[in-house]
Formats: structure tokens, C-alpha cells, sequence
């Protein structure tokens, strides 16, 4: 085998690897998602019927001979639910009456085709019990809600894990500054830019007194500076932290957020002036080149924890804004991506090493718990929206009307999902 094959081969491997890194992840959010859902409900008397992780037709379906439950792993491993008994019930109090044969049958049932899909031999003396507990919708409705939020709340204390063990192991993310000095030609305006206050190497940690974490936390700070304003910056220089006067060389006005111009060339990082070119026409370029190098700096024990939660938060913030961004139009659907696009970039981060792998995954974690509490149809949010509704009403809304709000909206998710992967890979 030659040399290029090899590397080839290597590439292959390397991507194969990065794609079950990122079902990994997606695997265990899902789980401990549902697990938040599943242990929420014991604790408070719910009735489970089963505990599955991913949708379509089971690889593995186990029914527990302690407590009648089914635990299953199927094919598809986008998904997952904890099944209450009775959470998307839409039938009359008559119907509800006389259901319990049929639960029996079904129960009975379920025996069988566990034993098919686990290969296990069963006999007439083989006896499952039912699931105990109450039906979900016959539960107070602030019992419902906190069944509700407990996944979201198991995705962000399993991310705020990790987070804590991305920073105790490697560091708080931050970022260095990159200079270069102007091209030959350049005015005293461009070496006078260049001069300005920061230097290559220079860690950047807060801005008037604005802890850094994020790009978009430079452009909240920033925003709606002007040319000529100035900024204290604090810096890490020679292992030595030190505040710099830094002042701006154009106004900050970020479009939205991707638009990380709106960083360097105020602060001085690039700079662009009108030169002749070739023919002697008047164009833009780019003169005195910088930016934001991604870095680490490591903090004591409660420094860790501390910035742990901020940058959390941070996480989950970019998340609301960027679904803002997206409802008024700052930014375009190409700029997101479904669960095609979310794989292969996870792919992609998670093979280049542990610590990106612990940062993914952190990021996910959080966007899943921020994503899964807002008010859409078919999401956590919405259904603890219609038990608020139901505690302050002292009445359920019609239970049929609710089932058909939250099947448009999963419809909906779906459609929007396959949307936004067909425009990436267009793209």
C-alpha cells in the first residue's frame, strides 16, 4: 500500500470515528434527557410504561419482571421518550372507563414481542406486573412540570459537568490577540492602528470590566461604540494581568451574530484603507492583518466552578439569540443546521481531541436543555405552558385540541429540521 492510500485510509477512519463520537453524544443527551423524565416520575408516583432510547423498530426491548417496564434501544437515534401511561390521551372519561382490558391485552402482547426482538424464550408461567403509579394527565399539574423540566435540567447538570471538567483539565476558553505590522506602503494611520495598545500575545479577559468567554460577548460589550471611543481591556502580558486603553478605530455595529468584523477592526486587530491597485483604481484592502486566536488560561478551584455556571449560561444565551437572530431575519436559515449537519460538525470537533470533544458535547448539552423548555408545540416548554394553564384554569384545555397543537408542531420541527440540512448541503 502506498503512502496516499494510507493517508486516505487514515482520513477514513478518522472520519468514521468522529461520526460514532458524535452518535455517542448524541446518545447519552438523549438518555440522561429521557433519565431526567424517567426518575422525575418515580419519585413522584407516575405510571411508565416504557423507557426507550431512539424511535423506530427496537434493536434490543427488555420487559422488567420487578416492575412491568419496558426499557428498549431502537434504530434511529435521533429521539427518545419516557412513555407515561396516559400523557397523550385524548379519549372521554367513559372510554377511559373501559380501557383496562385492553391495557391487559396490550400488556400481554408487549410480553411477546419482547421476547422476539431480545431472542428470549418465554412460557405461559413467565408473569410481568403492571407499572405502578398514576396515569399522567390524573397527576397535579405542578407534579407534570416538574416531570417535564427534569430532562432539561438532567441535559445542563450533565453539561455543566463537563464543563467543569473541560476547565479544571485544560482551561477556561479565551482569546489571544494576533497581530501582523502593515504591508510596505501602508500609511502612518495603518502603524498608528497597529501600535494601538494591544500586542500579539496579549490574553484578553474582560473589557470595561466585562468578563470574555464568547465571540458574542465582545459584540454585546462593543456595541454601539463609536470611533474614537475608548475601552479599558484587560490583559494577560508576560504572565502579568494589566488593564490597556485601548482606542477605537471605527464604530462597532455587529449585523448580527457571525459578524465577527465587528470585533478586530474596531479594536485595531485589522485594519483596511483605499490604496491604487494595479490599474490604478481605488480599492479596500487589507493592510495591517490580526484577529482572536482561541486559548486557555486556568483559574483557581472556586474560580472553576464559578466560571463554569457563567459560561453555561453564556452557552444557552447564544442559543436564544441566534433563534432571535433567525425570527427577524439578522440571520439566514443557512446559518443553522438539523441533525445531518449537527452530527457532522460534532463529528468533526469531537475527533481533533479531548478537549474539543468535552467542549461539544458541553454545548450540545446546553443547547438541548435551552431548546427543549421553549414554548413550541411539541416540546417540553409547550406542554408545561398547557399545565400552567390547566393549575391556573383549575381545568385541562381540551385534551384533543392540545394533541393536534403539539402533532402540527413535531410535524412542523421535522419539516424545519430537513429544511435547514438541505440548505447546508445545497450550500
Amino acid at each position: 500500500m502506498n503512502v496516499s492510500n494510507l493517508l486516505a485510509n487514515l482520513g477514513s477512519l478518522r472520519s468514521f470515528g468522529g461520526v460514532v463520537l458524535a452518535i455517542v453524544i448524541l446518545l447519552a443527551m438523549i438518555t440522561i434527557h429521557e433519565f431526567g423524565h424517567y426518575i422525575a416520575g418515580k419519585i413522584l408516583g407516575f405510571k411508565i410504561n416504557e423507557f426507550s432510547i431512539g424511535f423506530g423498530p427496537a434493536l434490543f426491548k427488555k420487559r422488567s419482571k420487578k416492575t412491568g417496564e419496558i426499557f428498549a434501544l431502537r434504530i434511529i437515534p435521533l429521539g427518545g421518550y419516557c412513555a407515561f401511561d396516559g400523557e397523550d390521551e385524548i379519549e372521554s372519561e367513559e372510554e377511559k372507563d373501559g380501557e383496562e382490558p385492553f391495557e391487559e391485552m396490550r400488556s400481554q402482547g408487549d410480553v411477546s414481542q419482547s421476547a422476539q426482538d431480545t431472542g428470549e424464550e418465554t412460557s405461559p408461567q413467565d408473569e410481568y406486573p403492571q407499572p405502578k403509579g398514576a396515569r399522567f394527565n390524573d397527576q397535579a399539574p405542578w407534579k407534570r412540570i416538574i416531570v417535564l423540566i427534569a430532562g432539561a435540567l438532567m441535559n445542563y447538570l450533565l453539561a455543566l459537568t463537563l464543563i467543569i471538567t473541560l476547565f479544571s483539565a485544560f482551561g477556561r476558553p479565551v482569546y489571544m490577540v494576533e497581530k501582523q505590522p502593515p504591508i510596505d506602503g501602508a500609511s502612518q494611520e495603518a502603524w498608528d492602528v497597529y501600535e494601538n495598545g494591544l500586542k500579539t500575545g496579549d490574553i484578553i479577559l474582560e473589557i470595561n470590566g466585562k468578563d470574555l468567554y464568547l465571540v458574542t460577548d465582545y459584540m454585546s460589550v462593543l456595541d454601539g461604540k463609536k470611533k474614537g471611543d475608548v475601552v479599558g481591556v484587560l490583559v494577560i502580558r508576560d504572565g502579568k494581568k494589566q488593564t490597556v486603553d485601548v482606542t477605537l478605530v471605527q464604530d462597532s455595529n455587529p449585523r448580527n451574530m457571525s459578524d465577527s468584523g465587528s470585533i478586530v477592526y474596531p479594536l485595531g486587530l485589522a485594519y483596511r484603507e483605499d490604496m491604487l491597485d494595479e490599474n490604478g483604481e481605488t480599492v479596500s484592502k487589507l493592510v495591517n492583518g490580526g484577529g482572536l486566536v482561541p486559548t486557555d488560561v486556568k483559574d483557581g478551584f472556586f474560580g472553576t466552578i464559578g466560571h463554569s455556571f457563567v459560561y453555561s449560561f453564556k452557552i444557552g444565551g447564544t442559543v436564544l439569540r441566534s433563534l432571535g437572530e433567525l425570527l427577524t431575519g439578522k440571520l439566514g436559515l443557512d446559518a443553522v443546521g438539523g441533525p445531518a449537519t449537527t452530527i457532522k460538525l460534532t463529528s468533526e470537533v469531537a475527533a481533533s481531541g479531548m478537549q474539543n470533544f468535552l467542549s461539544i458535547a458541553a454545548f450540545i448539552g446546553v443547547n438541548l436543555a435551552v431548546f427543549n423548555l421553549l414554548p413550541v408545540p411539541a416540546l417540553d416548554g409547550c406542554k408545561v405552558i398547557f399545565c400552567i394553564i390547566e393549575w391556573i384554569r383549575k381545568k385541562p384545555v381540551n385534551r384533543k385540541v392540545e394533541a393536534i397543537i403539539n402533532f402540527i408542531g413535531l410535524i412542523a420541527l421535522f419539516g424545519f429540521a430537513i429544511l435547514v440540512d438541505l440548505l447546508q448541503f445545497i450550500g
